[in-house]
């Protein structure tokens, strides 16, 4: 560009001077040639020669002295023009930095695993798995922390050296309950060690998130990886607190073996492997109850109208028959939960459906497009197609009738029924997919239905 510019002025400097040259030409009315003989020294001519002479010297002066500065102004103009060039190139090259260090990944998170024991030598079977399956020790360092003071129990987690840390809960003394919960003094110790725990966990070790697992459950080898890839969702989306290896309703039978991808939304907090950060836990801490954490953890004032995610098939089983719950729902489900089996990568898997928006709208779609029959029909295997079919209920009492009918989990928790969202507990029956909601145009859940 600039040195077409300086082309033009050049030009354009020609033009004039060569213009003034042929007006005095024109305005004396003699040749050119005769100017110039005029003008050479020695020459002589009539009385007006002189004058012509001075004009056509001092034309051609003011030429050569324009002409030198047109030089003098092209040669800045193209020192110029360099300059540029190179504080281009210059600029292009930050531009790269730039860019590149935006594409730049940042360093890998550490998601920490909590184990809570107290007194199971068989944490060695749950600790084994962790150990088997753990793709690095560096992103995902096991702490075991460790109630009751069991001598047995941690021998076996001393025994695992540096692959681990082991904490010990410092209090150990009985905690004084009212007259009526004196059998749930269990619980009462279980809740101040997770809170104790978790203080370790996110102030003194400042982890940002962690994986709470129980000392009798088992892990599938894609478990490391489930969390992994869902911790930046849990991070950035506000509609959601954690993030859940456990199905509730995952029995063999329940679930669809093809979908082991498949992952899901819920309002019921199923804890049995969770993920949480540090964020809710700086919510929590503060009014972190005495006993029943987990029911705690379900109640209105805490959920806050948040979900959870969950697995179509779990991704940890429990293998503790005996504990505070003294076999509460083991016998008759938690023993028949299905283990993924299948390695999923879902750190190469767009989960972006999970958005709450985007999720939401597919599920109203799914659920309620679904063809709504009766309990007879499914009993008696009279479906046709291949689904998905809807069941209705209304009340507390047809929704527990239904579910024990159909072989789902029938307790509500502040409302809330186990895998539910938005009042709907998904799950597979006979080779379809059965959806048990309410009727269309839900709006909450009712905490007395419970």
């Amino acid at each position: 560009m600039l040195c077409k510019r300086g082309s033009v002025i050049i030009c354009g400097a020609f033009i004039f001077v060569a213009w003034n040259v042929i007006l005095i030409f024109v305005l004396s009315g003699r040749p050119l040639s005769q100017f110039r003989s005029q003008a050479e020294p020695g020459k002589t001519g009539d009385h007006g020669g002189g004058q012509v002479r001075n004009i056509i010297n001092e034309v051609m002066r003011v030429a050569d002295a324009f002409e030198a500065e047109l030089k003098s102004q092209k040669k800045i103009l193209l020192q110029i023009k360099t300059h540029r060039s190179v504080w281009e190139d210059s600029k292009d090259d930050e531009k790269d930095v730039q860019q590149k260090s935006d594409v730049e990944p940042s360093p890998p998170v550490v998601i920490p695993i909590l184990v809570i024991a107290c007194n199971r030598v068989t944490v060695k079977r749950c600790l084994d798995k962790l150990i088997e399956h753990r793709p690095s020790s560096e992103l995902h360092p096991i702490i075991v922390s460790q109630d009751c003071g069991h001598e047995e129990t941690a021998n076996v987690i001393a025994s695992y050296g540096s692959q681990l840390t082991h904490i010990k809960q410092p209090d150990l003394s009985d905690i004084a309950v009212p007259p009526q919960h004196k059998k749930f003094q269990g619980y009462y110790k279980i809740s101040r060690h997770y809170r104790w725990a978790l203080n370790q966990v996110f102030n003194t070790f400042s982890y940002t998130s962690v994986v709470i697992v129980e000392d009798d459950l088992e892990v599938a080898p894609d478990f490391f990886e489930y969390f992994r890839a869902l911790n930046p969702l849990l991070k950035s989306d506000p509609t959601l607190w954690c993030v859940s290896a456990w199905n509730d309703n995952g029995r063999d039978g329940y679930v669809d073996p093809g979908k082991a991808s498949m992952l899901y939304r819920t309002d019921f907090f199923p804890g049995l492997g969770w993920m949480l950060t540090k964020d809710l836990w700086t919510e929590l801490e503060p009014k972190w109850p005495a006993s029943f954490w987990d029911d705690w953890m379900r109640h209105p004032d805490q959920r806050k109208d948040r979900s959870c995610i969950r697995p179509e098939i779990s991704r940890t089983l429990t293998f503790g028959r005996k504990g505070v719950s003294l076999g509460q729902f083991y016998d008759k489900y938690l023993r028949f939960i299905k283990l993924n089996a299948e390695f999923v990568p879902f750190t190469t898997l767009d989960l972006s459906y999970l958005n709450k928006k985007t999720y939401d709208e597919s599920f109203e779609k799914e659920v309620y497009g679904a063809h709504i029959v009766g309990m007879e029909e499914l009993q008696a295997s009279k479906l046709s197609g291949p689904g998905p079919f809807r069941v209705q209920y209304s009340s507390p009492n047809s929704f527990k009738t239904l579910a024990r009918n159909l072989g789902v989990m029938e307790d509500l928790k502040s409302g809330v029924p186990r895998a539910g969202y938005r009042g709907v507990v998904s799950f597979f029956s006979r080779g379809r997919r059965i959806y048990l909601a309410p009727p269309a145009g839900w709006s909450q859940y009712d905490p007395s239905w419970s």
